[in-house]
């Protein structure tokens, strides 16, 4: 769906600020789909979940979810076919909030055992974009860096079907980064150092990770950007304009597999606990994401030592300056290490963007674009 078509089929020419409809509006049209994705995958978990992670959801607290998102997306659905004279986010909220209690909804009942080994993402899409809309979309919309930026601003929809693309392969993209770990791990093996270091406290084990992924990350990245073969892929991620949560989504599949495989050699060789592992792609989920944030408030005190919006911003500049600078993702002083750190004081960019060339719109568009 394009920037274009999702206002030809929801859009109108009617204000969109609070009281008139359209954030009840889209807010049912979010729930609706949130409720009858759920029940789809109580339906059908076989299909639709990743199999390592069936086993560890609260289903309880689930079904809590699927219900609760029912009922706002009728009661919102409902609230904004009385305030608004065009009624389709209104009929499509509603709609979808009762397809979900039709088939079902959170008391759908669940086989005793599921026994097929792949599944797409469709569980993993659900709780992460719940997740990161409850969490950063409240940071945008009370402290935006760009108090004009809209949330279904210019290109959204590109971004959008990214955080899809990537999600609902979660399995196929999860076994592309295992391979190279794998291999390495039987090659490049220091059985002493694994064995020290997995049997370290996790409190001890986390930060060492943070270090170990970083420093992997920005040889890693910055192979992105000075290779001329590897920028093809890069420059995907760097055509951004518009610096939000959800903008962070937008890269090529070669750039994921590559960038987390390539970190998770020496996650592997430095043996790690799973409990580590899991905590840090918790950490690095929720670090990555808000560093792409529309988000005005800097802690100065912490941005010396640690990776912060304004930094990774710089990083996204369309600005001749910032050109290949901010690589690391966590720690600040890799970059000053290596010579590629740059944060003007008290400045934030003027524009974000690729500088010297550009990338098509659209999704499909840009994942042929490396290869052409």
């Amino acid at each position: 769906m394009s920037d274009a078509l999702f206002e030809r089929l929801f859009g109108d020419s009617e204000p969109g600020h609070m009281g008139t409809g359209w954030m009840s509006g889209t807010s049912s049209v979010f729930f609706g789909l949130l409720g009858f994705g759920g029940a789809l995958c109580l339906h059908f978990p076989g299909l639709l979940t990743l199999p390592d992670a069936r086993a560890h959801y609260p289903m309880t607290i689930i079904r809590l979810l699927i219900q609760g998102s029912i009922v706002l997306a009728i009661v919102l659905g409902a609230i904004s076919g009385l305030l608004r004279q065009r009624k389709v986010l209104a009929v499509t909220g509603v709609s979808l909030g009762l397809l979900a209690a039709i088939i079902g909804g959170g008391s759908t009942p669940l086989p005793d055992e599921v026994h097929t080994r792949f599944g797409l993402g469709l569980d993993w899409f659900l709780l992460d974009l719940f997740v990161m809309t409850v969490v950063f979309l409240p940071v945008e919309r009370f402290w935006p860096l760009h108090p004009d930026q809209k949330t279904f601003r210019p290109q959204w929809t590109t971004d959008l079907f990214y955080f899809v693309a990537t999600h609902l392969p979660a399995q196929l993209i999860t076994l592309g980064m295992m391979i190279p770990a794998s291999y390495a791990s039987r090659w490049l093996a220091i059985p002493w150092l694994a064995h020290t270091v997995g049997n370290l406290p996790f409190l001890i084990q986390l930060p060492l990770a943070i270090v170990v992924a970083d420093l992997s990350q920005y040889v890693t990245h910055r192979a992105f950007h000075t290779i001329p073969f590897l920028w093809r892929f890069h420059a995907i991620h760097h055509s951004i304009e518009t610096m939000d949560w959800v903008a962070g989504s937008r890269s090529h599949y070669v750039d994921i597999l590559l960038t987390r495989g390539l970190i998770l050699i020496p996650m592997t060789i430095f043996g790690f606990s799973q409990a580590t592992l899991a905590g840090y792609l918790v950490f690095v989920s929720f670090h990555a994401t808000f560093c792409h944030t529309d988000f005005r408030p800097r802690t100065i005190w912490l941005e010396p030592y640690f990776v912060t919006v304004r930094y990774h911003h710089w990083h996204h500049a369309a600005d001749k300056q910032a050109v290949d600078v901010n690589f690391a993702i966590h720690l600040p002083f890799i970059d000053r290490l290596f010579g590629t750190h740059y944060l003007p004081k008290d400045a934030w960019p003027k524009r974000y963007g690729l500088v010297g060339s550009s990338v098509p719109h659209g999704f499909f568009a840009q994942l042929l674009a490396p290869f052409t």
